[in-house]
């Protein structure tokens, strides 16, 4: 894999487009414009544009959940684009909306779900707006919860939904407080409750085996948002905890998964599964203008969007032809690659005084440190500054603010009463490149440099 080029699908993307173009043969020639010098000149000036970026798909950028589509995508993603499908309705993406049906299904298979309906969407955020708009329906006026570490825009889409919004403490891991919660469902007010499965922050996994059985109690929906982690069900080296909130997500009334992170797909695609197909009833219309060529069902009935790109769902189709959903394969091996990568570095950064480690590994590739001193204070500006420069050393990391009590207990002197701030910088890296377990030895030493 790392003899690849990244052009190298190119040729391969021409032969399939001649292939493509074969099928339209028998029209009358309509030549399109051609592209000449000023374009050229242009295309030039994008591309040197575009070097004001990080490097986002080599692996020393090891910051923020950015992963390269895979070739296979990016070639699909562009020879859909020369049809330019919208998968509104059949009429707008009549083959496009077919890949659709099985690709979706097929991430279905990998939750194992009997049954379902769903759709891809423009990424994670639209996908969890349509689960909680549902959620909304089922309950109307009651609460959605999510843990404190769960992503910030389900607070802003209960807003959106005028539904109130319950933050559940976290625990010492940064997982969903059981108690916490079972003390706000004692009120009756909560209708939906998010299990996040891989946090964005520190990749934690919410106990969603224990919510099922609380759901018996209780009666609430669970929605699980697995945008960032849901692929992780096919890894192979999880720990117990985090196998069990995975092996449980069937349960779930509905599921987000944002292929465009660990699916190896180009922004947007995210996905959105129901496990009640009556779900659909929800989203009945009556548009006269909308494309009923067809008594079939399509996904426009389904969606809140309305366009969406076609060329997603062909390359998520051909991306998971190439690299099929099975344990013990190659995409799984991938994901498991990068847990032991997170798990090695963590271990490392532990070993070493330099740095203050959390008390416990990370669940996913996800992984967080800071510099040692006496203060929070202090090791805060220790970690920006070990930030600023490793990127002087090709490595990119991220920063995170976080809670002070997902460290050890009196990792750092408490102030004249008795306190020490609530929160402190910390690095952060995602390790979500099947390279990263290789390139574990650079990334260290680069390191090692930036911190002293």
């Amino acid at each position: 894999m790392s003899d690849l080029q990244p052009t190298d699908f190119i040729p391969l993307l021409a032969e399939a487009q001649q292939h493509l173009d074969q099928g339209f043969a028998h029209l009358p020639p309509n030549p399109q414009p051609a592209l000449g010098a000023d374009a050229a000149a242009i295309l030039q000036q994008t591309a040197e544009r575009l070097q004001d970026n990080y490097p986002y798909a080599h692996p020393l950028y090891a910051g923020q959940m950015l992963k390269p589509p895979h070739p296979i995508a990016r070639a699909a993603y562009a020879l859909a684009m020369s049809v330019n499908p919208n998968n509104h309705a059949l009429d707008g993406g009549r083959a496009t909306s077919a890949l659709e049906i099985e690709a979706v299904a097929t991430i279905a298979r990998m939750f194992g779900l009997q049954q379902h309906l769903g759709h891809l969407s423009s990424g994670g955020t639209f996908a969890n707006l349509e689960a909680l708009w549902v959620a909304g329906q089922i309950h109307p006026g009651k609460a959605i919860a999510a843990s404190d570490q769960a992503h910030y825009t389900h607070h802003r889409i209960s807003s959106v939904l005028n539904l109130p919004f319950i933050s559940i403490p976290s625990d010492a891991q940064g997982r969903m407080d059981l108690a916490a919660l079972e003390q706000a469902l004692q009120s009756g007010t909560i209708g939906t409750v998010v299990a996040t499965l891989g946090t964005t922050a520190i990749g934690s996994v919410d106990p969603l085996h224990h919510l099922i059985t609380l759901r018996q109690q209780y009666k609430f929906r669970i929605h699980v948002d697995a945008a960032y982690g849901g692929y992780f069900t096919l890894a192979s080296n999880l720990a117990p905890a985090a196998r069990a909130a995975f092996d449980a997500i069937s349960h779930a009334d509905s599921i987000v998964i944002d292929p465009h992170k660990h699916g190896l797909q180009p922004y947007g695609c995210g996905c959105v599964l129901f496990r009640d197909p009556t779900i659909g009833r929800f989203y009945k219309h009556d548009s006269p203008y909308t494309y009923f060529s067809s008594k079939d069902l399509h996904l426009g009935e389904i969606s809140l969007e309305c366009s969406r790109a076609g060329a997603s769902a062909a390359a998520l189709w051909a991306t998971q032809r190439l690299l099929p959903y099975t344990p013990g394969g190659q995409f799984a091996q991938n994901l498991a690659s990068g847990r032991e990568a997170a798990l090695q570095l963590h271990s490392r950064l532990a070993a070493n005084p330099t740095f203050i480690v959390p008390a416990f590994a990370p669940e996913l590739d996800i992984l967080f440190w800071t510099l040692a001193a006496p203060t929070p204070a202090e090791s805060s500006a220790l970690a920006q500054s070990t930030f600023d420069r490793a990127a002087h050393h090709d490595l990119h990391l991220a920063l995170a603010t976080l809670p002070t009590r997902l460290f050890p207990p009196k990792t750092w002197k408490t102030g004249p009463k008795g306190t020490h701030p609530d929160s402190v910088l910390c690095l952060r890296s995602v390790l979500m490149k099947p390279e990263h377990l290789l390139w574990l030895d650079q990334i260290w030493s680069r390191l090692l440099t930036a911190a002293s």
